[in-house]
């Protein structure tokens, strides 16, 4: 559980019955399983939302608070998990190593104090720290998503932006323009580029995940 004392003692029988019972290795407690919205503020609602659906499109998941610190786990699962993530980065790690072991995973509804830490958190400074969450894990788990698409994107337009210029210029409709001509090669080259990484980052990640399941 998170050491701020959100987090109520009382909850752990809960949180541990799956568990016990046999019916998961890892149980989630969520502070929003039945009541998405209840003691938040309308920016800590918008950066949850925004993490819940890049860690579970990224790690294949249906958690519905996937930043929460109070989660039990079996103990034939402590080889899966890494514990290297630092601070609020340990949560989406956790969720990644669950994911890709194919754990079953269940949740609980738990109660959390939040009033102390809503007064004190600095709306901007969150926002932009759920933002960067969400571009770590897509960068991280979904390349192809993060390089290649936008990437692609870009040397679209580069390549259309050059043939256009090729026929204006050849038909004598458009003259030989340096700020045309730098930006057509940019995207082109800066698209292909970003491209070419989504394509390998992904093939790498593939290969490790199947060094790893072997």
């Amino acid at each position: 559980m998170d050491p701020d004392g959100q987090h109520n003692p009382a909850d752990i029988p809960r949180i541990v019955a799956p568990i016990i019972k046999g019916d998961a290795e890892m149980v989630n407690g969520s502070r929003y399983l039945n009541y998405p919205g209840k003691n938040s503020s309308v920016y800590s609602r918008t950066g949850k939302t925004m993490q819940d659906i890049s860690a579970n499109m990224n790690f294949n998941l249906k958690i519905t608070d996937t930043q929460s610190g109070f989660r039990a786990y079996a103990a034939s699962t402590k080889s899966i998990f890494r514990f290297s993530g630092k601070k609020t980065a340990i949560e989406n790690e956790m969720l990644a190593d669950a994911g890709r072991s194919g754990l079953r995973i269940a949740e609980v509804e738990i109660g959390a104090c939040t009033s102390v830490r809503a007064s004190i958190r600095d709306p901007v400074k969150y926002m932009m720290g759920a933002l960067r969450t969400v571009a770590e894990d897509i960068e991280a788990n979904k390349p192809l998503y993060f390089y290649s698409v936008p990437g692609f994107a870009l040397a679209t337009c580069g390549f259309f932006m050059g043939f256009k210029f090729m026929a204006d210029y050849f038909f004598g409709i458009a003259s030989l323009n340096f700020g045309h001509t730098f930006l057509m090669v940019f995207l082109a080259l800066a698209g292909a580029y970003m491209t070419l990484r989504g394509i390998i980052a992904h093939s790498m990640a593939g290969a490790a995940r199947q060094t790893d399941s072997t």
